[in-house]
């Protein structure tokens, strides 16, 4: 099985900064693209910020020049940096990672548990 561990949420005020982690742990021969996705209180889950085994990035439109993502493949492990936090970035933000568990080549979608972030003005 795998694990994806998520955390670093926390409550901030606007305009702070949050380093989120995302650690895949288990019986992984081989990770892909991972994600982050959040979903605020009420609404719809929602990507955020998409890094593939090259590193190439993706981000919603509503965090570009904020957020960054990165990975330490090392480490089976991902991060969202978090920077100018503002009360619509509030959300439980979760992680997923498409992991081969073998040599078959095969990739699963995984997703963690959630961390939460609470931005107040």
């Amino acid at each position: 099985q795998v694990q994806l561990v998520e955390s670093g949420g926390g409550a901030v005020q606007a305009g702070d900064t949050l380093r989120l982690s995302c650690v895949a742990s288990g019986q992984i021969f081989s990770v892909g693209a991972m994600d982050w996705f959040r979903q605020p209180p009420g609404k719809q889950r929602e990507l955020v910020a998409a890094i593939n085994e090259n590193g190439n990035t993706n981000y919603a439109d509503s965090v570009k020049g904020r957020f960054a993502i990165s990975r330490d493949n090392a480490k089976n492990t991902i991060y969202l940096q978090m920077n100018s936090l503002k009360p619509e970035d509030t959300a439980v933000y979760y992680c997923n990672a498409r992991v081969a568990t073998d040599r078959n080549g095969r990739y699963f979608l995984y997703w963690g548990q959630g961390t939460q972030v609470t931005v107040s003005s």
